[in-house]
């Protein structure tokens, strides 16, 4: 076996070898677990607890023997049969310890089954026959609520499996239709969904109207239209209509695919404190055993103490001192905290980023698509004397109509919006960076900017004014012309993204006081840009290397988070301490470049996922404090003599679930227009 990658957070083993996988298959299943493959030709084993009502039936059993042999040992009828009861306990509670522990240490690894294992023959050793019953009882009690809390943490990528459906309706010529399984859909093939059905795979929809509740991919809280044209993504529900869908991705290769290994992934990434608390934990579990040697043999041999006291104090010191809660602290709590974010369509790549969320002092934002729509828009409408707003759109789309800039664009947008239809025809004519015209049977009408009316020679001077302001206001101004006079100004700009003021005055309130605009655009329109959105630092008239610069600068006052598009921004995204990138979904370029990936273009998402890192953080540390605290507590109370065996038990695997629970509280954290799952 070459190499072994156990994921905490999806109960994977990733297993590359060269001895044959049965071997390796049945070396897992003796030590109480299930093992598969995930697929033909893979060397990743999944690992889940098998015989879980075998186990909880073996506690039950404990329990009811060890209570037996308690009543036999106070009746006083038979020490005999009180001490078979707990053997009996022992042997049915500690079944898994046992044989974990005999792995263990064929592995030369010192765990908690070992210690464990150690504490119960050492108290049967010195004649304490309930104590060590209790304590293997105890600990299989522990070991269960354990697992099910844990089991809990991984709902998210359970929810998500479940979410990819196992068959299609394909579509064959002649409009016939065939049930096969999902991996058989191909590129390019044409599935049939129908109303409440989950969308099988990425593609374009190419006939049907229907709504798509896309909430587990993109987290958008609202159904999503679905017409021809549109994108759609596997695991999404289709709520009303049939769709007609061209796949455009296999099932392998589907958004939802990706997200499911992007969180498995993260979930296996160790977070700075885990790494430093495995480290720890490596030094620490054979420091605590020569402690516990040396708590028997200095009293016994220097100072002439009694043996058994002092034998069983270093039990119960090698119970208490056990990592067991140390160690899963962080891990637990990146585990919830990155399946939340998943269910709510962010994806975080690991705990080192959520960690570094919870220290941020920098967040630099691209203006255009980041905190602007990236969608031009008509702001203004200035017509002459003698000719109405309809009238100027009218002719503006006349030309328009036939263009693919995004002032174009705006236009179009601004006469659809207004049900408004174009009556003129005639012969259009592109003059690239000034404008366009259209030759109509009763003359020509001009679309452009003021070098292009100067060219036409059509007399603006009397818009002097008006475009100063325009200017000044961030604006482009289009002058529509016709037969050399002019009949208005249009206003065009790419205005602040919806919510986006209310996104950074929450990002101010977390007391992140630096927040930075970066582009390429010039001084006036990111200066009107900033400073309607109130932001203090901007930089204008950027290259994509320059931004790198600035963001490289910002890095050493401290983290720094980087939010963009994921495309033009990528170099910048991957210098910061943290890249957010906007829009991920479908889009392959921001999911593999960004640290973290908001699935859809809410800003909102930004503060939302930055509180999230400060939680983790701070859930990370009480989990460590508690930790810490419980087991020096019960080391003091151990020596004063008031702490016994059964006691550190339900301390230790106490201690174990408290942090469980602590960190699972990352998986209520609500994000906006969210419900809580």
């Amino acid at each position: 076996m070459a190499e072994v990658q156990l994921n905490f957070g999806a109960g994977l083993v990733k297993i590359n070898h060269s001895g044959p996988l049965e071997e390796i298959i049945r070396f897992i299943s003796s030590n109480g677990y299930e093992a598969k493959t995930t697929g033909p030709g893979k060397n990743v084993t999944q690992s889940t607890s098998n015989n879980l009502r075998l186990k909880q039936a073996l506690t039950v059993l404990s329990g009811v023997f060890a209570g037996a042999g308690m009543v036999t040992e106070w009746a006083g009828n038979d020490e005999r049969a009180a001490v078979l009861l707990f053997i009996a306990a022992m042997v049915t509670g500690g079944f898994y310890v046992y044989k974990s522990a005999v792995s263990s240490l064929k592995s030369l690894v010192l765990d908690m089954n070992v210690l464990m294992t150690v504490s119960s023959i050492g108290a049967v050793f010195i004649g304490e026959w309930s104590e060590a019953a209790t304590v293997v009882f105890l600990f299989s009690v522990g070991n269960m609520l354990q697992a099910y809390t844990i089991d809990r943490t991984r709902d998210s990528i359970k929810k998500m499996i479940r979410l990819a459906p196992r068959e299609a309706r394909r579509l064959l010529p002649g409009g016939t239709e065939e049930t096969v399984p999902v991996d058989e859909i191909n590129t390019g093939d044409h599935i049939l969904v129908r109303p409440g059905e989950n969308i099988a795979v990425d593609g374009i929809v190419i006939s049907g109207i229907s709504w798509a509740d896309q909430a587990s991919i993109t987290g958008e809280s609202k159904p999503v239209e679905k017409r021809e044209g549109d994108r759609v993504f596997a695991g999404s529900i289709n709520n009303e209509g049939s769709l007609e869908v061209k796949c455009s991705h296999p099932a392998s290769d589907s958004t939802l695919a990706k997200m499911i290994e992007m969180v498995e992934e993260a979930q296996a990434k160790k977070a700075p404190s885990q790494q430093f608390v495995d480290v720890f934990a490596r030094y620490y579990t054979p420091a605590v055993i020569f402690g516990a040697a040396a708590v028997v043999l200095i009293p016994v041999a220097v100072f002439d103490r009694a043996f058994a006291d002092w034998f069983y104090k270093a039990l119960v010191l090698l119970v208490i001192s056990c990592p067991c809660a140390l160690v899963i602290s962080t891990p637990v709590s990146i585990v919830s905290a990155i399946g939340n974010a998943a269910r709510n369509g962010v994806l975080v790549k690991g705990g080192v980023y959520l960690e570094a969320l919870g220290k941020v002092k920098n967040i630099a934002f691209d203006k255009t698509g980041t905190v602007t729509s990236g969608r031009m828009s008509v702001t203004d409408i200035f017509p002459a004397d003698g000719i109405t707003e309809e009238d100027l759109l009218e002719l503006a789309g006349a030309v328009e109509r036939f263009s693919e800039h995004p002032v174009a664009k705006a236009v179009m947008a601004e006469t659809d919006n207004r049900n408004l239809a174009s009556p003129y025809e005639g012969t259009f004519r592109s003059y690239p960076g000034r404008g366009a015209s259209l030759e109509t049977g009763d003359g020509v009408i001009y679309a452009g900017n003021k070098r292009f009316m100067k060219e036409t020679g059509i007399d603006t001077g009397h818009t002097a004014g008006r475009e100063e302001i325009l200017e000044s206001e961030g604006k482009s101004a289009v002058y529509i012309a016709r037969d050399y006079r002019l009949l208005g100004v249009l206003a065009v700009a790419d205005t602040p993204r919806s919510g986006a003021g209310e996104a950074l005055n929450q990002l101010r309130n977390q007391g992140i006081d630096r927040l930075v605009m970066l582009s390429g655009d010039n001084e006036k329109i990111v200066g009107n840009i900033a400073g309607r959105l109130g932001i203090k630092h901007y930089k204008s008239n950027l290259l994509p290397g320059d931004k790198v610069r600035e963001v490289e600068q910002m890095a050493e006052d401290g983290v720094t988070v980087m939010v963009g598009d994921g495309v033009n921004d990528a170099p910048a995204l991957a210098v910061a301490t943290v890249g957010i990138a906007m829009g991920a979904a479908g889009t392959d370029t921001a999911l593999e470049t960004a640290d973290i990936a908001l699935m859809n273009d809410e800003l909102k998402n930004i503060p939302a996922v930055v509180m999230l890192g400060k939680r983790t953080r701070a859930v990370i540390r009480q989990n460590i404090a508690l930790a810490v605290l419980l087991k020096l507590l019960f080391l003091v109370l151990t020596f004063a003599g008031i702490s016994n065996l059964w006691m550190a038990v339900f301390a230790d695997t106490g201690a174990s679930v408290m942090v469980t629970l602590n960190g699972m509280r990352l998986a209520r954290f609500r994000f906006p227009d969210r419900p809580v799952i």
